[in-house]
């Protein structure tokens, strides 16, 4: 089970970096802004909120990868409660905004389905 945790965290680890290089990097470029539907004048106007968004995006998937170099390390509990804090906050923010946009529920599943795959298999692991 602790293989799967790791997995499901790496993986919501990555998806949260895409997602700072979209917010922080990225903001005003054609591309991101198709994505985010943002004209230039509100990415413009946006961009230091994007930016700080992104960075909270950044340090929750280090705090996932926190847990699963903790587990590795045989901080077994320690790592669990690490991963499960970082894709917990992770999974809350995806429920936020399907529950704020249906529009935006597949951007939701994107956000979310990592941290969903681990904080199941984190509360699996806890309870065994």
């Amino acid at each position: 089970m602790l293989i799967a945790v790791c997995i499901a965290a790496v993986l919501a680890a990555l998806v949260h970096a895409s997602i700072f290089v979209l917010e922080t990097l990225r903001w005003e470029h054609p591309a991101t802004r198709r994505v985010f539907r943002t004209s230039a004048e509100q990415a413009a106007q946006t961009k230091q909120l994007a930016a700080n968004q992104g960075v909270y995006n950044l340090l929750l998937g280090i705090a996932a990868l926190a847990g699963v170099v903790a587990i590795a390390a045989g901080a077994v509990d320690a790592g669990l409660a690490v991963v499960l804090t970082a894709t917990g906050t992770m999974l809350g923010a995806a429920l936020y905004l399907v529950l704020s946009d249906r529009k935006l529920a597949r951007a939701a599943l994107v956000q979310g389905i990592f941290p969903l795959l681990a904080v199941i298999a984190s509360v699996v692991a806890l309870l065994r």
